[in-house]
């Protein structure tokens, strides 16, 4: 590992550089005018990130798994090659070193690790797909009994109560059945984070993670429904009254109340400082107007987190409040029985299982004990607190699909058979298969990094940010592998792998789009934490 550690020194002095020429780049010039820079120094210090989290798994494995050290010289191979040659922001969009003026530092990054990049590699990546093919994995223990133990358990749940049954759920555009939310209850999904005496687990980020990661694998609906639960009861516990917490916490921790996220607006997007729709109190009720789109699962949740400008005449965020409002279930004839309130649903190509809806509020009432730690004009400070967990989770929803979309790609290379053998022989195919199983490792363990920050106590908004990066493209690069191993059978409806490459499409966009990702962690690291 001497030579990978020596490439993680080269390549954070590089990542240094990058960060100093942004830095003078900025003092003259806006962020938001120098975004290719700015956007590129956040992939620098991303795939950075990424290189030591995965050196330092593969050095903390106590099992001695020989593919952990070839996935770790993959990852670095890939890694800084890209540094030095372009990374990809985009499908269309590489950065490269001259866009910092970086070219003497990318010269002397390769310099460093010029035997890195000068190696053949197409022998340990064709060691590493024999590996697969013939069932071995590289180490996911977490060198904790009780970890290991709540992934095997929600494995095992996913194997058998999701994986046979998802991609039929999702061509009929099904909601997650009630028989399998109360499976998932019973678990404990709902209430994973959620303190003990209110009837959740008390467990932190990394459990969430892992719980996340394996029911995403089996359908991304699976593992996002849990979010829903998530944010609230983050919202509850960090901002809540005491009769707040008491009141919802239990319910949402059972899964006796699935409650749904109502931020977003038409035209608004992540602009949440022009959010227009109002609440106002009058006597005992708040009284709620305007229009919310993109809801997840609004029709079947029974409270809303609502986002609302209580303050007309404060502008932008300080205008902003959180209400907790309740309201019945809908079901399949009549989805949203609240007087004052409306819905249509917005037919998408993948992340089915809860729906997706346009909601409209005319005069839809609320207790007047809604309000939120009953502060108004904190709702963006109280929903900024929930960033960071959200966004860890919403890596953890891409890793399960990352390792899905692997396990559809091998499945088929190895059954398919052409030109008289299993297509899994061919170089361009397991290729393909060996750095999937790359992108997975490096995106699992920086999302695991990620939690763990969190779990410590400490801010860790960038940190969250590059693991929701890297995870959202590694879903999407090995859903679009695992898309061409199958061919033309990939573009079939009835072949799994078209749901998850639609599935892995939404995690570059929701939770907060790549480029958003990409500013904040640009600014955080310049600009420093406030």
């Amino acid at each position: 590992m001497s030579d990978l550690r020596a490439a993680l020194t080269a390549a954070r002095a590089y990542r240094g550089a990058a960060q100093a020429a942004l830095t003078d780049r900025l003092a003259a010039s806006p962020i938001d005018n120098e975004q290719r820079a700015a956007h590129g120094f956040a992939w620098v210090a991303t795939t950075v990130a990424a290189l030591e989290a995965t050196l330092a798994w593969c050095e903390s494995g106590r099992d001695s798994n020989p593919l952990d050290a070839k996935i770790a010289t993959l990852a670095f191979a890939e890694g800084v090659g890209q540094l030095t040659g372009g990374l990809p922001m985009g499908q269309n969009e590489i950065f490269r070193s001259p866009d910092l003026g970086l070219t003497v530092a990318a010269r002397s990054l390769a310099d460093a690790c010029a035997n890195l990049l000068g190696a053949d590699h197409a022998a340990t990546r064709a060691e590493v797909a024999a590996a697969l093919a013939e069932g071995h994995w590289p180490s996911e223990t977490l060198h904790d009994a009780d970890l290991d133990a709540i992934r095997d358990q929600y494995r095992r749940f996913t194997d058998a109560a999701i994986i046979p049954h998802a991609h039929g759920w999702h061509l009929a555009n099904d909601l997650i059945p009630d028989a399998t939310v109360r499976a998932m209850a019973e678990l404990g999904t709902f209430g994973v984070c959620i303190p003990g005496e209110y009837g959740g687990l008390g467990l932190g980020k990394l459990v969430m993670c892992i719980v996340t990661e394996e029911l995403s694998r089996g359908w991304i609906g699976t593992g996002s429904l849990g979010t829903r639960s998530e944010i609230a009861g983050e919202l509850i516990v960090l901002g809540g009254t005491d009769a707040q917490k008491a009141e919802w916490l239990p319910r949402i921790a059972s899964g006796e109340i699935l409650p749904t996220a109502v931020f977003t607006e038409p035209d608004v997007g992540s602009d949440l400082g022009s959010l227009q729709t109002k609440a106002r109190l009058e006597g005992d009720c708040w009284i709620i107007d305007g229009a919310k789109n993109w809801i997840t699962h609004a029709a079947r949740s029974d409270l809303m987190t609502l986002l609302a400008r209580t303050l007309p005449d404060a502008k932008g965020y300080a205008g902003l409040s959180m209400l907790l409002v309740p309201k019945p279930r809908g079901t399949g004839t009549d989805p949203f029985p609240a007087a004052g309130m409306t819905g249509s649903e917005i037919e998408v190509l993948g992340y089915r299982g809860m729906r997706e809806y346009a909601l409209q509020f005319d005069g839809m009432t609320a207790p007047a004990d809604a309000l939120l730690g009953d502060e108004e004009g904190q709702g963006f400070k109280q929903l900024m607190r929930t960033f960071e967990g959200a966004r860890i989770q919403t890596a953890a929803r891409a890793v399960g699909v990352a390792r899905r979309a692997l396990e559809l790609g091998l499945d088929y290379a190895l059954s398919r058979k052409q030109f008289g053998k299993a297509i899994v022989h061919f170089p361009r195919v397991s290729d393909k298969l060996a750095m999937s199983l790359v992108d997975f490792v490096m995106a699992r363990e920086l999302s695991y990094s990620a939690a763990r920050a969190k779990d410590s106590g400490k801010r860790c908004d960038i940190e969250a940010g590059m693991a929701k990066l890297l995870g959202a493209r590694a879903a999407w690069s090995n859903a679009d592998a695992a898309l061409q191993i199958h061919g033309g059978n990939g573009y079939a409806l009835e072949y799994e792998i078209s749901r998850i490459l639609c599935d892995a499409r939404i995690l570059n966009i929701f939770e907060g789009a790549a480029e958003i990702q990409a500013q904040v962690i640009a600014r955080g690291l310049v600009e420093g934490r406030n």
